[in-house]
């Protein structure tokens, strides 16, 4: 029922926009010109064009108004799918450097790791191996 009353929808905004065009504007538009007598005259022809754009915008808006509250009714009382949740991990944190002055740390015992080089107090100096 939903998707047939978008289809009718589309159906009457494109001759909505149709009818709009077709009508003779100041500028000339796209109006079609006629016989000066009977229904298709420059002024029937205006008096129906706007009569048919009346017509078809209380529908579109008439159309609009059930659409809405359609989807509003279906919409009500469903629960919101999460299955394609992608929750990022919490970011690791890599523990800090240990405080020498804790107790439990031993200050004399060496870093685990291999040795840094030592800096070179002169950088004028070449270093030497």
């Amino acid at each position: 029922m939903f998707l047939f009353i978008t289809v009718v929808q589309a159906i009457v905004g494109a001759l909505l926009v149709g009818v709009i065009l077709m009508q003779k504007s100041e500028g000339g538009g796209l109006g079609v010109g006629g016989s000066p007598t009977g229904l298709m005259s420059a002024r029937g022809a205006a008096d129906f064009l706007s009569r048919a754009t009346k017509i078809l915008a209380i529908i579109f808006v008439g159309l609009s108004i059930l659409l809405a509250a359609l989807a509003a009714g279906h919409g009500s009382g469903q629960k919101i799918d999460t299955s394609l949740n992608r929750a990022t991990p919490a970011p690791v944190q890599v523990p800090a450097a240990p405080n020498p002055g804790a107790p439990g740390i031993n200050p004399a015992a060496p870093a685990a790791g291999p040795a840094a080089p030592a800096a070179n107090p002169n950088p004028a100096a070449p270093a030497t191996k």
